[in-house]
């Protein structure tokens, strides 16, 4: 018996399980390419190396992302192989289709002034970014900002890589702002 009550303490219950969320990272190059390549195997076409590189550039592995531009591109392919002008048109579509849809959706959670943290981010470039240069963008301290920068965290938005740095936890968040925000700045 003395087993099962040290067991039983080691054991996480269903509700610990439940909400137990293991970090899902981009996929490597050769396991991004793999996702796309072998899908299309099983169907009995093929797609070019260069129209794999292409997406895993536009996508930089992010596997959502990597469904999106796989699914665009059999759609938007008339023949074998897919090519890199089929890629070109998928990456029209899957663009629209994740500004629309997955990039609002997440823009839409932001209050006001979060969207002007964020915003504040894209103008600056690829991240990640010093929570210093945001501030300086913003006009604002960057202590007086660390309540705000903690609210997009916590609805993930956000993350910090490394200390006094903050970047964004989806590849392609930038674009989409300096896009659909910041171009006609």
């Amino acid at each position: 018996m003395p087993q099962i009550a040290a067991l039983s303490g080691d054991a996480k219950s269903y509700a610990e399980r439940l909400f137990d969320f293991p970090p899902i990272g981009p996929l490597e190059e050769e396991a991004a390419k793999l996702a796309i390549r072998l899908p299309i195997k099983d169907e009995k076409e093929t797609i070019t190396d260069e129209a794999l590189n292409i997406i895993y550039v536009h996508t930089e592995g992010y596997p959502y992302f990597l469904q999106e531009w796989g699914y665009q591109a059999w759609n938007r392919a008339a023949a074998s192989p897919i090519d890199a002008a089929d890629i070109h048109q998928a990456t029209i579509a899957a663009l629209q289709r994740l500004d629309a849809g997955f990039f609002w959706i997440r823009f839409e959670r932001l209050t006001p002034k979060e969207r002007e943290y964020v915003l504040a981010m894209a103008s600056l470039g690829k991240g990640p970014y010093r929570s210093a240069d945001i501030a300086a963008v913003l006009g604002e301290n960057s202590q007086k900002l660390g309540p705000r920068r903690a609210k997009i965290i916590n609805k993930g938005m956000i993350y910090s890589p490394a200390h006094g740095d903050i970047d964004f936890t989806v590849p392609l968040f930038h674009d989409f702002l300096n896009r659909t925000f910041l171009a006609s700045s």
